[in-house]
């Protein structure tokens, strides 16, 4: 048996699927996008089964993209939840063979408040037939070998709903900024959320004078946690950071003195970031382009803050 061949012949049979049906897509489609963007309310997505599971995704994919929307399962429904859906709102109904009993029970009492559906599955089904606005689920054949385990008609309702969201994005300008609204602990939200101030490390700051020996610099870079020292003048302004590279680098020197000054080994002019409303990411990207393992965060030359490329990098950026 060729395990690879049977899995190359099932994503082929989903792929041409797919293909074929964008190039069916016509003026009910975009009616259907049409009802849902005029709603009022919340898109409500039911289904029983796979399609159910299906719209219970799509539901989600909705709600988070800018669409109010949740899964309402129909059995449920039956049994007091159909007071979870308003006159505002309008319900996208899905069952691939369009007659599934749980959900035809629930559509007439839908219908009678005068609710708007879009109905998505066979064509000429009882679902179609009930419904304001349609989207064909249509397929020639399930990759299934037995044609009865849904495959191919579940792909296309998935992406069916990806492309109805996607529209609905386009239609109400979604923006990165209102995903990361949403998403606030999501890799994207916290790449558009979080700002340099909400991460930095501010409290007990390894900070020195810059005439304190190179002894008294290390014993603080100890304490501090931070691998650096940041080193001031007298008006507690920044003038050089040692960190333990340089230190290192020290080490390897032969006029080598522990009791030496400390700015004798540090960096003087380090890099610097004087912007703590700066996003938390895009101060990563500083880090990465400079090389560094810490940024030093001031105002008005002074440090109030640093930034360590590992505290980044643990809060997924």
């Amino acid at each position: 048996m060729d395990i690879i061949a049977i899995a190359k012949d099932v994503l082929n049979l989903e792929a041409n699927e797919l293909n074929r049906q964008a190039n069916l897509l016509d003026d009910k489609f975009q009616k259907a996008v049409e009802l849902a963007f005029k709603c009022k309310g919340k898109l409500i997505i039911t289904g029983v089964g796979k399609s159910g599971h299906i719209a219970a995704k799509i539901a989600a994919t909705l709600a988070s993209t800018g669409t109010p929307s949740f899964f309402l399962h129909p059995t449920e429904a039956l049994h007091g939840d159909l007071g979870m859906i308003s006159t505002s709102d309008t319900v996208l109904a899905i069952s691939f063979s369009g007659e599934s009993s749980e959900l035809l029970a629930i559509l007439p009492h839908i219908k009678r408040r005068g609710i708007k559906i879009i109905g998505m599955a066979k064509s000429g089904s009882s679902l179609h037939h009930l419904s304001d606005e349609f989207m064909s689920l249509d397929i020639l054949k399930e990759a299934c070998p037995l044609g009865a385990a849904p495959t191919v008609s579940t792909t296309l309702t998935l992406a069916l709903g990806d492309a109805l969201a996607v529209c609905l994005m386009k239609l109400r300008n979604f923006q990165k900024e209102d995903f990361a609204m949403f998403h606030p602990g999501g890799s994207l939200g916290k790449r558009l959320y979080l700002k340099v101030s909400d991460v930095m490390r501010k409290e007990n700051l390894p900070i020195v004078s810059d005439d304190v020996s190179l002894k008294f610099a290390i014993d603080t870079m100890t304490h501090g946690k931070l691998g650096t020292v940041l080193l001031t003048d007298k008006s507690g302004e920044l003038v050089a950071v040692l960190s333990d590279g340089d230190l290192r680098r020290a080490l390897g020197e032969p006029n080598f003195d522990i009791n030496a000054n400390a700015i004798s080994y540090a960096t003087k002019n380090p890099r610097v970031l004087d912007n703590e409303n700066l996003l938390a990411y895009e101060a990563l990207k500083l880090i990465e382009e400079y090389k560094i393992q810490i940024l030093v965060v001031t105002k008005d030359k002074r440090p109030i803050g640093a930034l360590h490329i590992h505290d980044l990098t643990s809060l997924g950026l």
